[in-house]
């Protein structure tokens, strides 16, 4: 689906290219590409926001309560295979207990810590979206571009026609 929604993009892009061309006027304009999400992410705003996260001692706890689980599982699997032909069976069962329960808890601080960074992404993406369109609009003026194609839809483009960076710049100077 989201490959015919990309399709469909480009296909729309390069229609409106050659329309545009056709028109005269509109040719001298620009096409640039965007990655929306980079440039917002890339502020120092929001990288100072998450500095901010890892900071805060539940979430720091977090990651290192998984890095203990991590470690607790490696010491395990170390055991296991050095030890495991000498066991018992109830030795054996025991191990493999202990080894769900780490997977289990991995798998729930992965949650937590998943849930931490999307809200912390949708604090900082409500935070900076009206100033990042304010900007993106400034650019778009500056530039002189007609076309602009979010980079997602693109399946290849030259360098010069990612305007991300002058996004990213022109935002953090309106942050400041």
């Amino acid at each position: 689906m989201r490959v015919v929604k990309k399709l469909f993009i480009i296909t729309v892009a390069l229609f409106s290219v050659s329309a545009f061309s056709a028109e005269g006027n509109a040719a001298e304009g620009n096409i640039a590409i965007v990655d929306f999400g980079r440039a917002i992410f890339g502020t120092d705003v929001a990288k100072a926001r998450l500095k901010q996260k890892q900071g805060e001692s539940d979430y720091a706890g977090l990651e290192a309560k998984y890095e203990s689980t991590v470690a607790d599982m490696k010491s395990l699997k170390q055991e296991v295979d050095s030890k495991s032909m000498t066991w018992s069976q109830e030795q054996a069962e025991e191990a493999q207990k202990k080894m769900e329960y780490y997977r289990a808890d991995l798998e729930l601080i992965t949650r937590k810590i998943k849930a931490d960074q999307k809200d912390l992404q949708n604090s900082i993406v409500q935070e900076l979206r009206p100033k990042a369109a304010e900007a993106l609009q400034e650019v778009v003026d500056e530039e002189g571009i007609v076309l602009l194609i979010n980079a997602e839809a693109v399946v290849t483009a030259a360098p010069s026609l990612d305007i991300t960076d002058k996004l990213t710049d022109r935002l953090n100077k309106k942050t400041k």
